[in-house]
């Protein structure tokens, strides 16, 4: 019953028109510069490829696990880097992207435990290949995973290191469409009892503007793909609102609340049930050249 009315409102939503046929007529130039300015910061916010620098914070309390007796919680930190060519030794766009992460943990006695989680780091380098014109952008490089967590269960220990590939297209009109995938492989495992890690993501992005700073999204939710240690697969859907607040006198903010649903679960013991994420960022659009 909650996916089928999840599913009415993701398709009501982005049937709606963009917020460019809302009150045209009346719209002050203000306003309407207002307007667009929040529709291309939620773009940028949503964007794997952005050059707006920002922090990101988002809580994802997961309330049924497959194999798993109670909630459990992920908060998430994320810093984006970007260093343009002018301003950069490199004759291209590379995005720094590091995640650190805190989880809380059922610990089998009616209790919780809370624990560092592993860190994350991908280095893209956007390619200039078809161009801005096009509306289509990429992006590759290497994705590095660090065992920095406290707690058995609350990383993979192990160190790795593989591919990544961002894309991102905004040839529509109100409508942003775009993907990341990221492959990484561990080399060294920090006890005997880890087993080797290659598990292949796919994040699927999709983003409509609804009204002014408002839009919906499914884009928080990645497919997992277990190729190295087992041939495991999960593949959750999400669907999320969000809104973007311009400030004259401050940073903009992004607000948004997803529901994530695993729709498909293939020879994995312990996954995801639900998900709720809660997040905010700030973007510093000043803070570009740096």
């Amino acid at each position: 019953m909650l996916i089928r009315t999840l599913a009415i409102v993701l398709v009501a939503a982005l049937s709606l028109p963009t917020s460019r046929a809302v009150a045209e007529d009346d719209e002050t130039e203000e306003e309407s510069s207002t307007r667009t300015n929040a529709e291309r910061l939620a773009d940028e916010f949503s964007d794997p490829l952005t050059t707006l620098p920002q922090v990101f914070m988002q809580d994802a309390y997961i309330p049924k696990t497959y194999g798993i007796d109670g909630a459990t919680n992920r908060v998430i930190a994320r810093i984006i880097v970007p260093r343009l060519p002018r301003y950069s030794l490199f004759p291209f766009v590379q995005l720094l992207r590091p995640s650190f992460s805190v989880v809380t943990l059922p610990d089998g006695h009616g209790g919780t435990r809370t624990a560092f989680g592993d860190v994350q780091l991908f280095d893209l380098a956007v390619i200039p290949w078809p161009g801005k014109a096009s509306g289509l952008l990429m992006g590759v490089g290497p994705v590095f995973v660090f065992p920095t967590a406290t707690d058995h269960a609350a990383g993979q220990g192990a160190w790795q290191l593989g591919p990544s590939f961002g894309a991102i297209y905004k040839g529509l009109p109100g409508w942003l469409f775009g993907c990341l995938v990221q492959d990484p492989i561990s080399f060294a495992t920090t006890s005997h009892d880890r087993p080797p890690v290659g598990v292949l993501t796919f994040q699927p992005i999709m983003l409509r503007h609804i009204w002014r700073g408002l839009y919906a999204k499914s884009a928080d939710a990645s497919w997992a793909f277990n190729w190295r240690s087992s041939s495991s697969i999960v593949i959750p859907l999400s669907f999320g609102l969000g809104w973007v607040i311009v400030r004259e006198s401050g940073a903009p903010v992004n607000l948004f609340v997803t529901g994530e649903w695993t729709a498909y679960r293939h020879d994995a013991p312990i996954a995801p049930q639900t998900t709720v994420r809660f997040g905010v960022t700030v973007g510093f659009p000043q803070w570009r050249p740096w």
